[in-house]
């Protein structure tokens, strides 16, 4: 099955499914569109006994996904309040779809940003050696709230600190994010999706009660932090972000220089 942007390949021999974020000429970035139909995936995988486990990647090898398309930032309208923000990236990952099925991510290229939401909500990463891992959002006038709260239940506080404050200045090589336990595995350049197949296979060879109830009980550990959390990032949003048209001046202006680590 595939739409725009996104691609599902189902493997009912091993129970896996692979869901390809498939836009590789915009880095992966997600329109409006895809960010609807990902929550429509992930509620359709609840209905579908034969899948047990899924692995999320990105199309092309150059990015993982870089977040939300800049050209669709401009077509979400926004209410007033400062207490309340729509943000289309909320439910495009598979916790907040209540779905409980394993997910593997297969991160080649650059993950940056909105990526976190997906990143966020796997069970794990593996990564090939010429991924990085990067925050931009303070350098453009943005408060990096939603991503960081998904981002620093899984990587150390000063990890994600530094990712998010040094903003596009800065990338985490994916040999770094081994170390600090961001990733679980890394391969060679090009790897990442075969070995995020295998461990997925093995995980969908278990008996699907028992795995889905251990992920559940695993995200209860977080579960209550992290909704704490989430419920002050839409007031940070909306009361520390710079205007759209700065935000825009910022962009345009951006260097290409980055250091990794």
């Amino acid at each position: 099955m595939s739409t725009p942007g996104i691609t599902v390949e189902r493997d009912k021999e091993t129970g896996v499914a692979v869901v390809t974020l498939d836009r590789p000429e915009k880095h992966n970035s997600l329109t409006l569109d895809m960010a609807r139909e990902l929550g429509a995936v992930w509620r359709g995988f609840r209905y579908e006994d034969e899948i047990r486990a899924i692995v999320v990647t990105g199309a092309g090898g150059r990015a993982f996904c870089t977040g939300i398309d800049r050209a669709a930032v401009g077509n979400v309208p926004q209410p007033s309040s400062p207490y309340t923000i729509d943000d289309p990236l909320l439910t495009i990952g598979p916790k907040a779809n209540d779905l409980w099925k394993p997910v593997v991510a297969a991160v080649e290229g650059m993950a940056c940003g909105g990526a976190f939401y997906l990143l966020g909500e796997s069970e794990f990463l593996v990564a090939g050696e010429g991924a990085t891992f990067f925050d931009p959002h303070t350098t453009y006038g943005m408060v990096s709230a939603f991503e960081t709260v998904h981002m620093a239940l899984r990587m150390p506080y000063g990890e994600i600190a530094r990712m998010a404050l040094m903003g596009s200045a800065e990338r985490i090589s994916a040999r770094r994010a081994h170390a600090t336990g961001l990733v679980s595995e890394l391969t060679p350049p090009g790897g990442a999706l075969a070995a995020a197949r295998e461990a997925a296979a093995v995980i969908a060879g278990h008996p699907t009660e028992a795995v889905q109830g251990t992920v559940r009980a695993l995200w209860s550990v977080k579960e209550a932090a992290r909704a704490q959390a989430l419920a002050h990032a839409p007031h940070l949003v909306a009361l520390g972000n710079l205007a759209a048209d700065r935000q825009a001046e910022l962009f345009g202006k951006r260097g290409a220089g980055f250091r990794t680590r």
